[in-house]
């Protein structure tokens, strides 16, 4: 059995991660969670859970670090980088680190973990699962606005100067 060279640094990274998740808690800023985004060996975003201190559902200690990152490296393609977090991310988190292009993702606690604390990410998963029409949220698409918004798409279609990402 071979073992990683890198044992000690994926160790120490994700030690900062937990480190922010508990200092979080000690200052009542929020949730339970804390991450880093890692480039060549250096943290370039971090973040720890901000839902109740910045009333974001969506300011989870990943997408906190993932938005940092991206500002300090002036791009929205993280790739190269490495998430670390203390705890296993939601789907939410999980679809942003996709979204990012981020290549590895290190983590500590389990969902289960979360979810002896109430944070509780199984609903969630398995409504994903799902077909639209399953869900518990009703989507309802409206037919009279569907061409309407195709617009949109069509603009983005001609643009010659778009970025695609």
């Amino acid at each position: 059995m071979t073992t990683d060279p890198n044992t000690e640094f994926h160790q120490a990274c994700l030690r900062e991660a937990i480190r922010l998740s508990i200092e979080n808690v000690e200052r009542g800023n929020g949730g339970p969670f804390g991450a880093v985004v890692v480039r060549e060996r250096e943290i370039i975003g971090y973040g720890a859970n901000a839902v109740t201190a910045t009333n974001d559902p969506t300011a989870h200690a990943e997408i906190v670090a993932i938005r940092r990152a991206g500002i300090r490296l002036a791009t929205y393609d993280l790739s190269g980088c490495v998430l670390y977090t203390s705890c296993e991310p939601c789907p939410m988190c999980l679809s942003a680190t996709y979204w990012a292009r981020i290549g590895a993702v290190y983590y500590a606690a389990s969902q289960a973990d979360a979810a002896t604390v109430g944070f509780d990410d199984a609903f969630l998963y398995r409504e994903i699962a799902l077909s639209m029409w399953e869900r518990s949220l009703p989507m309802t698409v409206i037919p009279e606005c569907e061409e309407f918004a195709r617009t949109a798409f069509s603009l983005w279609a001609s643009d010659t100067n778009k970025t695609m990402y």
